[in-house]
């Protein structure tokens, strides 16, 4: 009982509150969700925050409003058009994906999570929040925030990510039959604007009066969680060429590994220990004085750049010349614009 009454109470809010977001039909449209735009978010949002997404989705279904226009575009363009969102195998499986869909399955993504599951990059939880939100399954749909949610009103202290089980169990007994999309939404709404991690609004909450660990003054505390690993470092070298007419040198990196088929400057592995140097063009080689850095899910990367200026003839061992006219330092994956950025200034 205490159960439905936390979902009534949440759709109750959802029917006010609800974000309004590019890729949501809010509660209040008399329309049903367009599964293309529901499963192109969730692939998005995977590792990524809605701030960040929020363009990307926009600049996608501009340049390709249906999954037929996304299957038919060109690897590099769709590529190019993800370069800075990150994780850059989720934008290889998007092409797979909407190749599937709009070849085999004649352009229907299917209605059930096991079936979406069987297509490529679609995990247990995106074929579950596609499912639930395009399709109005009762699917249980538990990302980060909707793990806050349920760590708090029911005062699990068990650590993440072993009390992930009973997280999840939590949702799914407060998962209604009818508009399971909308919970699901709901939940993860109230964790991204009320119950937020550091300082919990528990004034404004809806379900304040049903949170065990509100009424024992311990929500800031949860969820707890693990002690992290420290980060190992791992180094490389970027080398960064620019021919006499302005042109620059760029390889594509190998599909699979970080960065799988992006455009980048040509560089050594990136490993814990001393790179060895491997340049893609005889040139006297200038070392920069600072390095970049960035950091990875796994590791925290520090890049030496190397830079070198060649004739208009020079030939490369790997990778190819782009004329000043097609080069956009914005196609390029994040770490890569910090090597240009810091190539440029110096």
């Amino acid at each position: 009982m205490r159960d439905m009454l936390i979902s009534a109470d949440l759709l109750a809010w959802y029917d006010v509150h609800a974000r309004e977001l590019p890729w949501r039909v809010g509660p209040k449209e008399d329309r049903l969700p367009d599964p293309y735009r529901v499963w192109l978010s969730e692939i998005m949002l995977q590792q990524t925050t809605v701030a960040a997404v929020k363009a990307y989705f926009a600049k996608f279904t501009e340049t390709w409003p249906t999954v037929q226009d996304l299957a038919a575009a060109e690897d590099a363009d769709v590529m190019a058009a993800w370069a800075g969102l990150g994780y850059y195998a989720r934008a290889r499986n998007l092409l797979k994906c909407a190749r599937v869909v709009a070849g085999e399955l004649n352009g229907a993504f299917p209605d059930n999570r096991e079936d979406l599951q069987k297509l490529p990059g679609i995990g247990p939880y995106t074929s579950a929040a596609i499912a639930s939100i395009a399709f109005g399954q009762r699917e249980t749909v538990v990302d980060g925030n909707v793990e806050r949610v349920m760590a708090r009103l029911y005062a699990e202290e068990t650590p993440l990510p072993t009390s992930k089980p009973m997280l999840r169990d939590y949702a799914e007994a407060q998962t209604p039959k009818n508009r399971a999309g909308d919970y699901a939404q709901a939940v993860m709404d109230l964790g991204a604007t009320v119950c937020t991690p550091k300082s919990p609004a528990c004034g404004i909450c809806p379900i304040r009066s049903h949170c065990n660990a509100q009424s024992q003054g311990i929500e800031r505390e949860l969820p707890k969680k693990l002690p992290k690993a420290a980060k190992p470092v791992r180094r490389g070298i970027a080398y960064v060429v620019r021919r006499e007419d302005g042109a620059v040198l760029l390889e594509t990196r190998p599909e699979k590994g970080l960065l799988g088929g992006m455009l980048g400057w040509p560089g050594t592995d990136w490993a814990e220990t001393e790179p060895v140097s491997e340049p893609p063009i005889d040139a006297d080689w200038i070392t920069l004085n600072e390095e970049v850095r960035h950091t990875f899910t796994h590791f925290h990367l520090r890049l030496t750049v190397h830079v070198a200026e060649v004739r208009q003839d020079a030939r490369a061992f790997r990778g190819g010349f782009v004329d000043p006219s097609d080069f956009r330092a914005n196609d390029l994956p994040t770490v890569m614009r910090k090597v240009h950025a810091l190539s440029s200034s110096s």
